[in-house]
């Protein structure tokens, strides 16, 4: 029973301490760990703003460039098809003058090779003409000359 009544003391003795101590706690909430509590509430709002601001704005930068990636390709497709436009009008433009030249080229073979047929019956029309007249010749001389 030494021991209850014992223990009976110390806690009466004990119960400024405790009440004291219940009291520093509930000061120490609000005057202390409170607004402690606030500031770093607000400053984990303010890192997770800044920091979802960033993400957006990296999304948006994203964004941008593969919406600028996307125009340049379209752009340098435009270019390239457009290139391969005249290179095509440039080919067919130098195959008409080919087929031109080729035309020219032939027919200017082909009133050559007329004039070659005409020259050369012409040249066996004048040939068979004259070769009349040197026949007598030569038979006029032969037996002119024999007969003389």
């Amino acid at each position: 029973m030494d021991t209850l009544q014992a223990l009976a003391e110390i806690l009466l003795k004990s119960t400024v301490t405790i009440v004291l101590l219940i009291i520093l706690h509930f000061y120490l909430k609000a005057v202390l760990f409170g607004p402690l509590d606030r500031v770093m509430q607000k400053r984990r709002e303010l890192t997770e703003g800044a920091r979802k601001i960033a993400e957006d704005s990296l999304a948006a930068a994203t964004r941008k460039a593969d919406e600028y990636e996307a125009r340049l390709r379209d752009a340098r497709s435009a270019v390239y098809k457009q290139q391969e436009e005249i290179r095509k009008r440039w080919l067919d433009e130098q195959a008409q003058q080919v087929a031109e030249a080729r035309a020219r080229g032939e027919s200017t073979v082909k009133a050559a090779r007329e004039a070659i047929v005409l020259d050369a019956a012409a040249a066996r029309k004048s040939l068979e003409d004259t070769s009349a007249a040197v026949a007598d010749q030569i038979v006029a001389m032969v037996l002119g000359r024999k007969a003389a």
